[in-house]
């Protein structure tokens, strides 16, 4: 178990989302930084869609009940586990009365903390996490606040595994070669938008050549993007249709709103663009008033761009296997 001690800004519990639901309405919401919930998951024992707590702006500082295993992976934060500075992007075991305290530095805003066995709340549509504006899914249908006490799974085989390994070996962590480029003014790659061509040859060159700075007026739903004003050849009337993680789109004011994880089923806004799955977390992990550039790519690079990443983290999965059975092995002996 896990007891809040404080709840920072807003952590809720997350999973990789509801999916199958938007055709009836339903929002996917679901991990902003995908890459960090599903490897802090792999580094806890976990399968990758297990939920976890999202961290966001302000740490919270949460007590374990139990001994437990333990994972902490995204952009923004130091860990302080009673008093001692700790990684993150590494397995941990954390013994029963533990305190954990996450402390921001400015780089980054998310950060994913994974438990083994999971966190065990009721899932909602086959998904455990936290949809705030319905009030539906992790604890309650709302962000965690002092006093609450969250129940954790039966952790798995990997996870017992992972835990024996750490009497053998302890120093261990991802490698930083495979992680997203935190921590920087991101330039995030695009492919063109369905509605590219509506936009004038002046607006889509502003737009790949200007910065952008994210509002204050930005949630899990979208980031609206302050800058130079982007215009359509000539108004229309538009039907609303699907939209993804990662659409931008253009109100009639002219500045892009980038959809996010709480974002609508549809959208009847002229898209853009389309930012490419591999840059999400980079884009998950912008706060208020930081700058960000587009890079135009193609579908073809988009995709090749998935695939490597995709090929890292079954690698790391298969890595982590291994190595929780030989030292976990070793380590029973």
């Amino acid at each position: 178990m896990i007891k809040i001690i404080k709840p920072g800004m807003l952590t809720t519990v997350q999973d990789l989302g509801r999916s199958g639901y938007q055709k009836y309405g339903v929002v996917q919401s679901g991990a902003m930084d995908a890459f960090a919930h599903r490897v802090a998951n792999l580094l806890a024992g976990n399968p990758e869609n297990e939920a976890t707590l999202e961290i966001t702006l302000t740490g919270p500082v949460l007590e374990f009940q139990n001994d437990t295993l333990i994972a902490i992976c995204g952009s923004g934060f130091h860990a302080v586990l009673d008093g001692k500075p700790v990684g993150l992007w590494r397995p941990m075991k954390v013994k029963s009365g533990s305190e954990l305290r996450l402390r921001q530095d400015g780089t980054g805003c998310r950060v994913y903390l994974a438990v083994s066995g999971g966190i065990s709340v009721p899932e909602v549509l086959k998904s455990k996490s936290t949809y705030l504006r319905a009030k539906i899914g992790g604890f309650n249908g709302r962000a965690l606040q002092a006093g609450d006490v969250l129940e954790t799974g039966t952790p798995g085989e990997v996870s017992r595994q992972l835990t024996a390994s750490l009497e053998y070996h302890s120093a261990w962590s991802v490698s930083k070669n495979i992680l997203p480029d935190y921590g920087s003014s991101p330039t995030i790659r695009v492919v063109p938008g369905r509605h590219e061509d509506l936009f004038t040859a002046e607006s889509i060159e502003t737009f790949f050549r200007e910065s952008y700075r994210l509002s204050q007026n930005s949630d899990r739903m979208g980031y609206r993007l302050e800058g130079p004003k982007l215009t359509v050849k000539a108004a229309q009337e538009m039907l609303s249709e699907s939209v993804s993680f990662g659409t931008i789109q253009v109100p009639s004011g002219g500045e892009p709103i980038v959809l996010l994880a709480d974002r609508q089923t549809t959208g009847g806004y002229p898209k853009i663009a389309q930012v490419a799955s591999v840059d999400l977390p980079l884009l998950a992990q912008l706060k208020p008033g930081d700058e960000l550039r587009f890079k135009k790519i193609t579908l073809q690079e988009a995709q090749l761009l998935y695939i490597e990443r995709e090929k890292q983290i079954r690698m790391l999965k298969g890595t982590i296997a291994y190595q929780a059975k030989r030292r976990g092995t070793h380590a029973e002996h």
